[in-house]
């Protein structure tokens, strides 16, 4: 059976030539320039919209589909060209332009590919107005424009130089230099390699970097989890480096390999990144429901607080801004920091990881030591709408003890450890999230899901 179209509050996300077609991408361009006429109707000028892209083969098609779309509806275009996804949101904000989109299927594999729309603020639509866009886009209800009035489209070329001064301004950069470290950085042939290459030269490292042509044609499955980063490990075993860092294709994920070729993982990103700023500042930090309690043991021990939100950017970034957090992300290896943008950001991970390097005086390996952790399931599997539900309100029956989240699929804790059970935004497929103190007590839950998997799906 052919998957279905995903539209959702992180925007669309298909097959190409499947079930994403130019003629689709066309058609969620004018949907979102009609949407944006109707939220700026009294606007005095020609709205704007900043479009970038990954390396997808697939993207070049996307973006001038999309383009099509909203020129077509008399909105001016800045094309950004190949870019990551946080630089979409910086520019855009640079620019004061109305929207964004980001060509890109994120983590997924090639085949797939994505149309990530983003708001003035540089976030993504809430649920409410992504709904709206949503059905314009199904309803056909486009505001297309004459010849004249249509919008013109423009390149602009300084978005690397811009995010990479945004990245350079948290962190004393001189002190860093100083240290030459030596990086390994695998780009997995996405948006990433060019900027994160400059910014690291900027920083005084010694790169080796891999992977780092923005063919798009990934040299591994693109989701920087540890069996996809055998690879990495090797090499940095090899070359014994300071550090390896691992991109997604847009650049907005980070994970890190120690010194000695250890994955330690996306979920260390954000804990080290808030080590670092929490020993700086007090202040909030804000996490998604997923993410491992790493953050919460930092921030009780610097004082701090953490607030919890459902799995999204769009989720965290709201609730970063809503109480003035000075740090913030996703287990995913998404780290977001105001001060550069509002959206998870690798080059955000790599400076504040290296200055955290550089103040404490420590290896990598011996900053993870110093945090500690837990053991970390994650999962996922195909399974419909009902059959989530089902298999939520199963597991309730399982553990009637057990205090319940439901503001993302369901959540929860006991004194033990916790998982998490919600269907994905970009996919169609529904997550599994287990930490737990160590490998016995997660197993144990690990196996209790599974069977009620397997009786519902069966």
């Amino acid at each position: 059976m052919a998957e279905k179209l995903i539209i959702s509050v992180s925007g669309m996300r298909g097959i190409v030539g499947e079930n994403l077609t130019p003629q689709t991408a066309v058609d969620f361009g004018a949907a979102f320039a009609t949407y944006l006429k109707n939220l700026y109707p009294q606007f005095k000028r020609r709205l704007v919209v900043c479009i970038g892209r990954d390396s997808r083969p697939s993207g070049s098609m996307l973006k001038s589909a999309v383009t099509a779309g909203l020129i077509a509806c008399g909105i001016d275009v800045v094309d950004l060209g190949i870019v990551t996804t946080p630089c979409v949101g910086i520019m855009l904000r640079k620019l004061e332009a109305q929207g964004g989109v980001v060509i890109t299927a994120s983590h997924n594999p090639v085949a797939y590919n994505g149309i990530k729309l983003l708001l003035d603020n540089g976030i993504a639509p809430p649920p409410t107005e992504a709904d709206k866009i949503k059905s314009l886009f199904l309803e056909k209800q486009f505001s297309y424009v004459s010849s004249i009035d249509c919008g013109r489209i423009c390149r602009d070329e300084t978005t690397d130089d811009v995010h990479i001064e945004k990245a350079l301004a948290l962190v004393a950069s001189e002190r860093i230099a100083q240290k030459r470290f030596k990086v390994v950085l695998d780009s997995v042939n996405g948006a990433g390699g060019r900027i994160t290459k400059k910014l690291l030269s900027r920083l005084g490292c010694e790169v080796t970097a891999i992977n780092s042509e923005p063919t798009g044609l990934f040299a591994h499955t693109p989701e920087p989890t540890e069996q996809n980063l055998a690879g990495l490990c090797e090499i940095v075993q090899n070359l014994k480096p300071d550090i390896g860092f691992a991109q997604d294709p847009d650049a907005d994920r980070l994970a890190i390999v120690d010194e000695n070729g250890k994955y330690i993982g996306e979920e260390y990103t954000l804990a080290l990144a808030a080590k670092y700023v929490f020993g700086t500042k007090k202040g909030k930090a804000a996490a998604n429901l997923s993410t491992s309690r790493m953050i919460d043991d930092i921030a009780k021990i610097n004082d701090c607080e953490v607030i919890r939100t459902p799995v999204g950017e769009a989720n965290v970034a709201k609730a970063m801004l809503e109480n003035n957090c000075v740090i913030g992300g996703e287990g995913n290896g998404g780290v977001i920091d105001l001060r550069v943008g509002p959206i998870r950001d690798s080059l955000v991970g790599i400076v504040l990881v290296l200055q955290l390097m550089v103040a404490s005086g420590k290896k990598i390996s011996e900053l993870v030591g110093d945090i500690g952790g837990y053991y970390m399931h994650k999962d996922k599997f195909a399974a419909d709408s009902a059959q989530a539900q089902q298999i939520i309100e199963t597991a309730k029956e399982k553990f009637p003890d057990a205090k319940i989240d439901t503001s993302d699929g369901c959540r929860f804790d006991l004194d033990d450890g916790w998982f998490h059970l919600r269907t994905s935004n970009t996919e169609p497929v529904m997550r599994f999230i287990i930490e737990a103190k160590d490998k016995a007590v997660a197993r144990k839950y690990i196996d209790a899901i599974t069977k009620i998997r397997d009786k519902v799906i069966s």
